[in-house]
């Protein structure tokens, strides 16, 4: 009797924590369903007895996007009038003339850089022509993302444009014939040394692998390749199934190069390279920075892990989050995370983790004690928990605050646009520098302008003082501080010849790049850039590019990493770098 009581006692025990499971998850789905309901009572009345009219469907929006603002920055909602958007990021395609455009005071909206051989370039337009009316209608009245809408459309449609030439000030009337506008991927290729080629990859488009493999046929078939520079600096990502490609042309066919894992298993995949490949032993350098990110993150990563290259640069974003489009009803998609991608090695590179916030919705990056070892195919050690760490360490150049202002300002860029309308032609980006006499004209441009010029001492200087006046130092503290930020101030004119180097040099940039478009411009990037040529020196050097693929002791008794991720950086909300599944 006891015996059947105790089994009794079990069974109901069983029982009870079986319906506790059960109530669990209805408690879930109640609360799920109470807050849909209560979100649909709160719209009705304010629809209803709000003191003002409410336009419901912006609202709704609006809570959307809060919504999924507490998941990652890069689920999305996307609604039926801005899939051209998403069309854009996946296959860098669109229908318009061929050109950004931006708003410059006084002169209203400006073109600033048309690409080149397409309707904008062709019809003669430049940077800094000023677009009067489109089809009609005034720009005065119409902001950027308005004026730029009018002049996207259909392919084979026209658009009417009044444009008052920078060059002349005349105003003229062109009637542009839309085109399907493809960026390409790899916007310049070419020799930088005897043997060395160099690619720039800038995306991963729908298509980019075709544009890479053209670029490499082109330099093999060149003549003799002997070292390879993928630059992947800059990129924020892009499509998944094109790195996995990209990567085809470097790796034996069926070699993993990343895979997937989501929460449900449909989400999990391996990528294999499909392809037979074009070259498996040329001797590759990698360059990347903090905002090489996402699927620029697969390719470093994949070289990395295989041993089948040097990753050379600063640390990379850590972007390994996995994006898929899911359609809703109404023409509009979900962009959702959906996985973690891993590389050949096993290591997942996100720096930031969504899944723990703290108390007040702030994410923070992977901590340090979590960062795990991981060994590459030769046997050397790499770590995960936050980007993808270059086997060289090597900082691009920094820049003065002047600089930088002369940039945010885009006061380089209206003296580019300065110049190229007073002067017809000018030298090849390799050979194209700017005169003293010319730097002094710029000098004499910008003093006329309104911005602030102050350096970085001169800004600390003047918080250190403020502090001082406001915590009590005597007055003789207080003088000597400001005597302090008085020396170290100077005029306009002083600061710009300093740093005339620097300026000098991103200035010929953007002039060439008035003159010669993206190409152009960086034709001229690369004449002194410092990661590049420590790429170069790698490749001409075998025995340095097989020492950096060689395993070596680790460099913490601890296992962990001493080079531990950098701080976390804000979140790029505004990047194009997404993964689409396949």
């Amino acid at each position: 009797m006891k015996k059947f009581f105790k089994l009794g006692c079990f069974g109901l025990a069983f029982l009870w924590f079986a319906d506790l499971g059960a109530l669990y998850a209805q408690s879930a789905n109640f609360k799920a369903g109470r807050s849909v309901d209560l979100l649909h009572q709160i719209l009705r009345e304010v629809a209803i007895f709000y003191v003002d009219t409410v336009q419901l469907d912006k609202l709704i929006d609006t809570g959307i996007a809060a919504m999924l603002e507490q998941l990652d920055p890069y689920t999305n909602f996307i609604p039926e009038e801005e899939q051209g958007s998403l069309e854009l990021l996946t296959t860098g395609a669109y229908g318009g003339v061929g050109s950004p455009i931006k708003s410059k005071s006084p002169r209203g909206i400006v073109f600033s850089e048309p690409y080149e051989n397409y309707p904008a370039a062709r019809a003669g337009l430049v940077s800094g022509d000023e677009i009067l009316e489109v089809d009609g209608v005034s720009t005065a009245t119409l902001t950027i993302d308005e004026c730029s809408n009018m002049m996207k459309g259909m392919p084979d449609t026209e658009v009417r444009l009044k444009i008052r030439k920078v060059s002349t000030g005349e105003v003229v009337d062109l009637t542009l014939r839309r085109e399907r506008i493809h960026l390409s991927d790899i916007p310049w290729y070419g020799m930088v040394r005897e043997g060395i080629g160099y690619i720039q990859i800038d995306g991963f488009t729908m298509g980019g692998s075709n544009d890479l493999r053209r670029a490499l046929m082109e330099l093999k078939g060149g003549g003799a390749l002997s070292g390879l520079v993928l630059d992947l600096r800059g990129n924020g990502g892009g499509l998944l199934e094109e790195a996995v490609n990209m990567l085809g042309m470097f790796l034996p066919r069926g070699t993993e190069v990343v895979s997937q894992k989501g929460r449900h298993p449909e989400q999990d995949f391996i990528h294999k390279t499909k392809e037979d490949p074009i070259d498996t032993d040329i001797p590759i350098v990698v360059l990347v920075n903090r905002r090489s990110a996402s699927s620029s993150e697969i390719l470093a990563g994949a070289i990395q892990d295989l041993d089948r290259g040097v990753v050379l640069g600063t640390r990379t974003f850590g972007k390994g989050l996995v994006q898929q489009p899911r359609p809703l009803n109404y023409n509009a998609q979900l962009l959702i995370t959906t996985a973690k991608y891993y590389t050949p090695s096993g290591r997942c590179v996100q720096a930031i983790d969504y899944s723990h916030r703290n108390e007040d919705g702030s994410v923070g990056a992977i901590p340090d004690s979590l960062i795990r070892e991981f060994r590459t195919k030769n046997g050397r050690i790499v770590y995960d928990g936050g980007g993808i760490t270059p086997d060289e360490r090597i900082e691009a150049e920094s820049y003065s605050r002047i600089a930088i202002e002369l940039i945010t300002r885009d006061l380089i860029g209206e003296y580019a646009v300065h110049y190229r309308a007073n002067h017809l032609e000018i030298a090849s980006p390799e050979q194209f520098e700017l005169t003293d006499s010319e730097y002094e004209a710029f000098i004499a441009f910008v003093e006329k302008q309104d911005f602030d010029s102050r350096s970085t001492t001169e800004i600390m200087l003047e918080q250190i003082l403020f502090t001082a006046k406001r915590e009590g130092y005597d007055s003789e503290v207080v003088k000597q501080l400001d005597e302090l930020k008085r020396a170290a101030a100077g005029d306009k004119a002083q600061d710009l010849l300093r740093h005339k180097g620097e300026i000098k040099q991103l200035l010929e940039e953007e002039i060439c790049g008035a003159y010669f478009y993206r190409k152009g411009r960086i034709r001229s990037m690369l004449r002194q850039d410092v990661q590049l040529e420590r790429a170069v020196e790698i490749l001409l050097n075998p025995e340095e590019y097989k020492s950096l693929l060689t395993p070596r002791a680790s460099s913490s008794s601890s296992g962990f990493v001493t080079n531990v991720p950098e701080e976390a950086v804000e979140i790029y909300a505004q990047t194009t770098a997404f993964l689409v599944g396949s």
